[in-house]
């Protein structure tokens, strides 16, 4: 004898139940609509909330970036202020290198080695080796063609040698610490040969 299962019975709950003729935005309307007005209510506080703690959230992290931004300027800035420094000092003793030169080379005109000249020679040489250790260079002019971001035109002379705008002498070294100017180089510019 065999039993036979019983048969599945459909569930008999009319709220669970959906007309299979009504649109669905209709059977939605249906299902809401049966919620209590408080509870819809609740449902949009809680989306607005939602919403307010994403913009909190954007906010803050925005305020982050700007954070993080304006450390990364001051760094820079910092930088870039501990690297130039030595820029005053160096406007001071570039004369004083200038007068040696010049003392030199006045010396140089008289004939006969001077201990004097010679003492003055190795002061000149280790103040220009100072200055390279610290990336302050001479700035090239000789033969170059004018640059008045680096050069200084005092004058401007007619030169069969130099075609216009080279610099034919240079009247004064000019010096760059790493890429700034701290002395333009004084010279005399080339017009280019006599018409």
């Amino acid at each position: 004898m065999v039993k036979e299962a019983p048969a599945v019975s459909e569930p008999h709950d009319e709220k669970l139940k959906v007309d299979q003729d009504k649109p669905v935005n209709q059977a939605e309307d249906d299902v809401l609509g049966g919620l209590d007005p408080e509870a819809t209510l609740t449902l949009s506080e809680a989306e607005r909330r939602q919403l307010e703690l994403l913009d909190a959230n954007n906010r803050a992290l925005r305020a982050q970036a700007d954070l993080e931004n304006y450390r990364k300027r001051v760094q820079r800035e910092q930088q870039q202020e501990s690297r130039y420094a030595l820029m005053p000092l160096l406007r001071e003793l570039l004369p004083l290198l200038d007068n040696i030169q010049r003392a030199i080379e006045a010396a140089e005109k008289n004939e006969g080695t001077d201990p004097l000249l010679e003492g003055f020679k190795l002061v000149a040489q280790q103040l220009q080796s100072i200055l390279m250790q610290h990336d302050c260079q001479p700035i090239r002019a000789m033969g170059e063609t004018f640059d008045p971001n680096l050069h200084e035109a005092v004058s401007q002379t007619t030169s069969n040698d130099f075609e216009s705008g080279k610099i034919v002498m240079e009247v004064a070294v000019g010096y760059q610490l790493h890429d700034r100017v701290v002395r333009p180089s004084q010279v005399i510019v080339s017009t280019g040969p006599p018409e």
